[in-house]
């Protein structure tokens, strides 16, 4: 039986305020909060309470058949939390149907999977945490930032206990391979790597006015794959429902009879983790440079493409060992929030995607000034003074301790339950 598994990823960065080089060291706010909270409650009305419910609707009209997956980063969960505590509900009741899978992924959806592998394993701890908390489940597949994929990154998604990935359909990586197949990694067969139909998910997120889809003929052209192509990987933003594709274009309508024409194709609904402990990978595939999902040469260009954004985030992750020793929660949020992929990005020459500044220099001049008074604050706490090795001994015994304690109260969970039978 052929399966589509969907993916849809949500993603809403905070805003940084326009911050002066005569701020630096008198204002430690950095945000936006009025244009964050606009953006966050148009996508809201919009898209996400809309979309919520028409994919309720779908599962209780096909008994439970359809089935998707989502992707939320942990700073639009906050967001959501703070702004917007009904969609939260709302995912929890979908939560609820055994009909939806959540990914786990860097909270702050950022490149912390290219420059610093333990800020990386910080982060997807930090997020899966939370999704565990909100929804009862641990996530066992993983959603990197903008599915950013490389042989290096997909072994410590694997070394941190994921079982699953997705990848985008880069050509110069599938070459003449299909990506309607399970792949696993390169040279680790434990992770397997499911591969994005590049082609259908730009159709429907796109595409879709342009090209008067409808679902009979989305579900027809799925349906004339060759017979031994079982899986086709679905992922986009979760606000073409109702942003990119606006309602009036019939987008709901054609979400809502999606499952009815697949039905009448024999055609099924998938989540990946339940797809990946049943399917075999038909072969490796082997990425030695990070790949995306952006673009057509699907690589880095959008974040780091040029010397602004190479020179910003260097400087960015070099901090990293310094602002991991601190416990001031202001600071760590900070930290968190500054490292969102899309900071980045709005300093593109090209593709400034989302942006609200007028050019590239823009971003990152206002970006370079929080980021100094960030610094400002950090060395009053550790001094830059301080030698790396000096550093990089504080930080090991640090995670050697909370190791040692998250260790001790797992022993006592498992004692407490043993008592309790």
């Amino acid at each position: 039986m052929r399966n589509i598994c969907f993916y849809f990823q949500i993603h809403q960065p905070i805003r940084l305020d326009r911050y002066r080089f005569f701020d630096i060291g008198q204002k430690h706010f950095y945000y936006d909060e009025f244009q964050t909270e606009e953006r966050i409650r148009n996508a809201v009305e919009q898209s996400y309470l809309t979309a919520n419910r028409t994919i309720s609707e779908m599962i209780k009209s096909s008994n439970g058949k359809f089935k998707c997956s989502f992707s939320i980063s942990g700073i639009t969960i906050e967001l959501l939390e703070q702004y917007a505590p009904e969609v939260i509900d709302s995912f929890k009741e979908l939560s609820k149907t055994g009909c939806v899978e959540f990914l786990a992924e860097p909270f702050a959806h950022s490149l912390a999977s290219v420059f610093d592998g333990a800020e990386f394993e910080r982060q997807v701890k930090m997020h899966s945490d939370k999704i565990e908390l909100l929804f009862g489940k641990r996530p066992t597949s993983f959603y990197n930032t903008e599915l950013i994929y490389s042989d290096e990154i997909g072994e410590m998604i694997s070394k941190m206990g994921y079982k699953s990935t997705i990848v985008d359909e880069a050509k110069h990586v599938l070459g003449w391979k299909s990506p309607n197949f399970i792949y696993k990694h390169a040279y680790n067969p434990k992770l397997k790597l499911f591969v994005r139909n590049s082609k259908l998910s730009d159709d429907l997120a796109f595409r879709f006015q342009n090209m008067s889809l409808t679902a009979e003929k989305f579900i027809q052209w799925i349906s004339e794959f060759p017979a031994d192509e079982k899986i086709i990987n679905l992922a986009m933003g979760y606000e073409v429902f109702g942003v990119t594709q606006p309602a009036y274009t019939g987008i709901f309508d054609f979400l809502k009879a999606l499952p009815y024409h697949a039905m009448e194709h024999q055609i099924g609904f998938v989540l990946p983790t339940d797809y990946a402990k049943k399917t075999e990978a038909v072969d490796s595939l082997s990425v030695p440079y990070p790949t995306s999902w952006v673009g057509n040469d699907k690589d880095l260009t959008p974040w780091l493409g040029n010397d602004l954004q190479q020179e910003v985030s260097k400087k960015l992750y070099n901090e990293s060992t310094r602002v991991n020793l601190s416990k001031d929660k202001p600071l760590l949020n900070d930290w968190l929030c500054l490292q969102s992929s899309d900071h980045f990005r709005y300093m593109s020459h090209k593709d400034a995607y989302g942006t609200n500044y007028e050019t590239a220099y823009d971003a990152f001049m206002n970006y370079m000034n929080v980021f100094s008074d960030f610094l400002e604050r950090l060395d009053t706490q550790f001094p830059s003074t301080i030698e790396n090795e000096e550093l990089t001994e504080l930080v090991t015994t640090i995670n050697n301790q909370e190791k040692e304690i998250e260790k001790l109260e797992n022993e006592i969970k498992k004692l407490k339950a043993k008592k309790a039978k």
